[in-house]
């Protein structure tokens, strides 16, 4: 018998299905499928995710310390969404959802709370980090992975992900990145976003107890 697989976005319709042959997909097209997934795992299905990106660059007043925090966080949940798809890790995701929202409150909070980037803070990024890793890995565990191109669609959806990420951090610097340096920005932009993000988080982690 053979197994034919598809992933169809919302509204979509598949591809025939052949009766008694096998059509192989192409690699290119797995590939272009998992990049599009994660890009509309971020946005706009993401709005956890946005969140928390958006809340590691407030508080992040020049280029390098976002890209610290950036840095620590993909690498993170790079590790657990690997792990996780390919079985090797996993934790429950009624544990792990409400823990990703508990995340986001916690960097809002110290958004509020202090206006310079700590030493913990990349450190405690990285340990979220492998919280949203493995609730990507819950995603992609919903869509299914083709068995013949399961590194492929592993590393195009991740790699979906971080341009995801990347999109929201540049629509961020051209919404209000040019006033990073003006005196008024803590106040008027910084800390009341991260109300804003902190009420959603702890909202969300209540609601996902």
């Amino acid at each position: 018998d053979v197994t034919e697989h598809q992933v169809l976005a919302r509204g979509a319709v598949s591809d025939p299905f052949p009766l008694g042959i096998h059509a192989e997909r192409t690699k290119t097209s797995v590939a272009l499928q998992y990049l599009y997934l994660g890009i509309s795992h971020i946005i706009p299905k993401g709005l956890d995710h946005i969140l928390f990106v958006l809340g590691l660059f407030l508080l992040s007043l020049t280029f390098k310390s976002l890209l610290l925090q950036i840095t620590a966080f993909t690498v993170a949940h790079t590790l657990t969404l690997a792990l996780t798809s390919m079985g090797i890790f996993r934790l429950p995701s009624d544990f792990v959802e409400p823990l990703i929202a508990l995340s986001i409150a916690y960097v809002a909070i110290e958004n509020i709370v202090t206006s310079e980037l700590k030493p913990w803070r990349p450190v405690l990024v990285f340990l979220f980090g492998l919280l949203h890793g493995m609730g990507f890995a819950g995603v992609l565990g919903e869509l299914g992975i083709p068995e013949n191109h399961f590194l492929l669609a592993l590393f195009s959806f991740n790699a979906g992900v971080e341009v995801g990420q990347l999109l929201v951090v540049t629509a961020a610097a051209l919404a209000i990145g040019w006033f990073r340096n003006a005196a008024w920005f803590r106040s008027r932009i910084t800390v009341p976003l991260s109300v804003a993000i902190g009420i959603m988080g702890l909202y969300w982690f209540w609601d996902r107890l």
